[in-house]
């Protein structure tokens, strides 16, 4: 018998005895990082309340608890009696029996009424039928994206049980080192932007913390082939931690499965599902533009497969000695802080990823409130000592004034806005400015994949700013849905007919204009000197957008002549800036956010920001806090204990 299968009966007796007589557990296992107690008594479970609480409490552990087959109505029986317990108004639309793990997935328009207070429904749902209930949200707006993965994940429950339950005895396994040290090894976005990629490693365990491109140079990637990292085998690494779903810091997180990584992925759900929208969208992009995809399709599905989604505030075991917990970053749908402790209280590090520091009108701000933290990886993409952005109301002015200007002289705003996080921001700012009256109504055209990104967002309403997601409850208010907002989804044709028509304004991908459908709006308007183009995001260097606001008036369109030469276009329409609508914090924004965090860090290492944003940061931090603070270069390694 294995260490872990020991382990297992000796926790599957433990558990018995601090269970009351008549509750009987059948079998132990470890899933993921979740301790997973089968049981022929699923309705005592749920008569009493306090049982998973208190074995939670006593065993510092994950639980679910899972029914035994034979203690399981009959699904069209249960079907019908579940119909009975939860609210009309919960708007249910579909019921999914797994009898393998005695689950049924119930999908409703208001998850919280099928919940009820403190879980009261759940708990009457597995007293009246023995199922254990999961819940899931009905998208508002119909997103194939969300449903893709929750069918691909339905098809693939046998085969993700399996990896689950290897990642746990992974997790779960013996400590074979009586060493004591903390290491992180960078591997991109060190003075620069883009290719965010780090490894944090202890004795027993080596965890990627994103895995992403650099926007504008498609050769550039993080150094994985170095020992730290898969140079050693894939099997060196122990779990992919991923921030958020932007490309620069998760387009290359399915490449890992194609070196062979079988492993974790540990992010929110909103992640996974943006992640999925993003890189395939990256392989199509890749594809269209006559590169060769660094890896195939079938990679992000495995990705997908192997993701273990965390909910902010969670203390998980990821690794024998190391818990992972979420924290808001307040940057994108589903970013995360990621604070990693490490060993029995030897070392606390934080990964801010990107933040928000302040409040916007799609997110919280920023948490910066930890038990503990020693060391703070923290990203530096406004770090500059004059990186100031614009307060978000005098943005907001700015921009109502440059479309109010360009409506009147009969002309179109375009606006470059990455699919996720800024296209919402702006549709919120358009939405209210029209409502009040502040600009003249007119279509506005989302083009790209915009409107697939909306969708996810408002599938995750619990993840977006407390009075949005009250809003998006109810279906009259819900500001995505507003009948200005038009998704272009009839490719060129739709695109010429509003090129024709009259003042609108058009949100479109990508971001930064490298590729994508923003270069048919700059074919269709960009010769307009009636049009505005605004930029709204940051431009990084080397981009197409960086060119055009640094005064690029003549632009390469990936088009031919009969002689085979690359076509230009003369750029005659206006072209505005207004800061403030960032994802990322500013100067002061990252200032305070280490000046108010709780407790202030020993070190911090400033990364994602080009080599004067870095440095002059980490100067700042240096003499405002009197901390240790540094500017790493990629394949720099930081021991720390």
């Amino acid at each position: 018998m294995s260490r872990i299968e020991r382990q297992l009966d000796d926790l599957r007796a433990k558990i018995s005895s601090e269970l009351p007589a008549d509750v009987s557990v059948s079998d132990v296992k470890y899933e993921g990082p979740e301790l997973v107690i089968y049981t022929r008594d699923p309705k005592r479970f749920a008569e009493r309340g306090d049982l998973v609480r208190n074995l939670a409490s006593t065993f510092r552990k994950r639980i679910t608890i899972r029914p035994d087959p034979d203690a399981l109505s009959p699904p069209e029986q249960a079907r019908d009696r579940i119909e009975s317990v939860i609210p009309d108004e919960a708007g249910v639309t579909d019921l999914d029996f797994h009898i393998d793990t005695g689950e049924v997935v119930i999908e409703a328009e208001k998850p919280g009424m099928v919940i009820g207070r403190h879980g009261s429904t759940l708990r009457e749902i597995t007293r009246e039928v023995g199922w254990t209930p999961e819940v899931v949200r009905t998208p508002p707006i119909e997103s194939s994206t969300v449903s893709n993965v929750r069918n691909f994940l339905k098809q693939e429950r046998e085969e993700r049980r399996t990896i689950l339950e290897r990642v746990g005895r992974q997790i779960h396994r013996e400590e074979m080192s009586n060493d004591e040290y903390v290491r992180i090894t960078t591997l991109g976005c060190c003075r620069e932007v883009g290719r965010a990629a780090f490894v944090l490693s202890t004795p027993e365990t080596r965890i990627l913390i994103d895995c992403g491109d650099k926007p504008g140079a498609e050769d550039e990637v993080p150094y994985l082939q170095v020992p730290e990292a898969l140079g050693a085998g894939p099997q060196n690494l122990d779990a992919v931690v991923l921030t958020h779903a932007h490309l620069d810091h998760s387009a290359l997180i399915p490449l890992l499965f194609k070196y062979g990584y079988d492993g974790p992925i540990y992010c929110t759900e909103p992640t996974r599902d943006l992640m999925g929208l993003l890189t395939l969208d990256y392989l199509d992009v890749a594809a269209k533009e006559g590169r060769t995809p660094p890896y195939e399709s079938e990679m992000v599905r495995e990705a997908i497969k192997h993701t273990i989604p965390l909910e902010y505030g969670d203390v998980t075991d990821i690794a024998p000695d190391v818990k992972l917990t979420f924290h808001n970053a307040g940057h994108i749908l589903g970013s995360a802080i990621s604070h990693f402790h490490v060993g029995e209280g030897l070392y606390n590090v934080c990964f801010s990823g990107d933040i928000h520091y302040k409040d916007t009108r799609l997110f919280n701000g920023a948490v910066n409130d930890f038990p503990r933290v020693e060391t703070l990886v923290l990203e530096s993409t406004y770090g500059g000592r004059n990186d100031y952005q614009t307060d978000q109301e005098d943005s907001e002015r700015k921009l109502k004034e440059v479309i109010k200007r360009t409506h009147d002289q009969g002309g179109k705003v375009l606006i470059p806005a990455f699919a996720v996080g800024r296209s919402q921001e702006i549709m919120l700012v358009l939405e209210q400015a029209m409502r009040s009256g502040d600009i003249p109504e007119m279509p506005v055209h989302l083009d790209g994949m915009i409107w697939e990104a909306t969708a996810i967002h408002t599938t995750y309403p619990e993840y977006l700013r407390d009075d949005l997601r009250d809003r998006i409850f109810h279906d009259d208010e819900n500001p995505f849905l507003a009948d200005q907002f038009n998704h272009i989804d009839g490719g060129e044709e739709e695109r010429q007919e509003v090129a024709d028509g009259g003042p609108c304004i058009v949100l479109s991908t990508s971001g930064m204009v490298e590729g994508g459908p923003i270069m048919s709006w700059l074919r269709h308007v960009g010769g307009d000197e009636k049009s505005t183009m605004v930029f709204v995001g940051y431009q990084a260097q080397g981009t197409l957008g960086r060119r055009i606001q640094s005064g690029w008036d003549e632009i390469p369109i990936n088009d031919y002549d009969a002689s085979g030469r690359s076509r230009t276009l003369n750029l005659e329409m206006d072209v505005e800036t207004v800061d403030g609508f960032s994802g990322h914090a500013d100067r002061q924004g990252l200032m305070n956010f280490v000046k108010t965090m709780n407790p202030r860090p020993e070190k911090v290492l400033c990364v994602h920001g080009d080599e004067s944003s870095t440095q002059d940061l980490s100067s700042a931090l240096y003499h405002e806090f009197n901390m240790r603070t540094f500017a790493p270069k990629n394949l720099e390694t930081f021991r720390f204990v």
